[in-house]
């Protein structure tokens, strides 16, 4: 039984141009024409057909497609199993992207609840790095630590931030300050500074044993998006960041030794 074109399209829903284009490429001719030099598919034509839109479903090109197609030594096989390792990882990367997306959302949501203005008032040069967020609560929101954090966050108010961020200024302008004149990062002043800081966050945020501070200092030294939001770019200075880990981590040694 033969088809016209437009009947075959609408077998299979797709476009009359479509099927044009597979005749042009060698895809899928038509295996008959009629009299008058029109397009007729026969059924063979037709499975085939079915077979270039599977693939084509399932990622695969028109070359590839073709290849499979149309080589008796091509291992169909072997081309749909690497075709599914590639679709499960591109399955496991969106459930990733769908989770990160929900939780960015739940970090907006839960977050400082200032106004666009009111954050550039009370923030200044510190931004808030949401992509860097919703990391972290991704990294720890099974830690109490962190679900306390957050909860703190939403829970003050503008005059709550004014005075953090003030007592922060202040704290980061000692900081430099030390690590300007050289003093060491295990020296006394360079670990009351780490002190100060890790009393900071269980005054405001959570409380904070030095094992955790360690792991925040960490994270301040290897990724400057978590540094950014303690000390603004225009004020950072090179190998500031790992100052202050070696000052948390001496803070912390000292802790311990007595």
């Amino acid at each position: 039984m033969s088809h016209t074109v437009g009947q075959l399209s609408g077998f299979a829903g797709v476009t009359v141009r479509t099927l044009h284009h597979y005749d042009r490429t060698g895809l899928l001719s038509p295996s008959e024409r009629s009299p008058a030099g029109y397009r007729l598919y026969t059924d063979a034509d037709l499975a085939r057909l079915q077979q270039i839109l599977f693939y084509r479903e399932l990622g695969f090109s028109l070359d590839e497609i073709a290849a499979i197609l149309d080589d008796p030594g091509a291992s169909a096989l072997d081309q749909l199993r690497a075709r599914h390792k590639q679709l499960s990882a591109q399955i496991a990367r969106l459930r990733r992207l769908v989770e990160v997306a929900e939780r960015a959302m739940e970090v907006e949501r839960t977050g400082v609840r200032l106004t666009p203005g009111e954050r550039f008032e009370v923030f200044g040069e510190i931004g808030f790095d949401l992509s860097y967020a919703t990391e972290a609560d991704l990294k720890w929101r099974h830690s109490e630590g962190h679900q306390r954090s957050m909860a703190s966050a939403a829970a003050h108010s503008k005059e709550d931030w004014q005075r953090l961020m003030a007592e922060a200024a202040d704290w980061r302008e000692e900081l430099r300050a030390a690590f300007d004149a050289g003093e060491p990062a295990d020296g006394v002043r360079a670990m009351e500074l780490a002190e100060r800081h890790r009393q900071h966050i269980a005054r405001w945020f959570t409380p904070c044993p030095y094992e955790m501070h360690l792991r925040i200092a960490e994270d301040f030294a290897t990724d400057a998006r978590a540094f950014a939001l303690l000390v603004p770019p225009s004020q950072q200075r090179p190998g500031l960041a790992g100052y202050l880990h070696r000052a948390v981590r001496a803070n912390a040694e000292r802790a311990v030794a007595r």
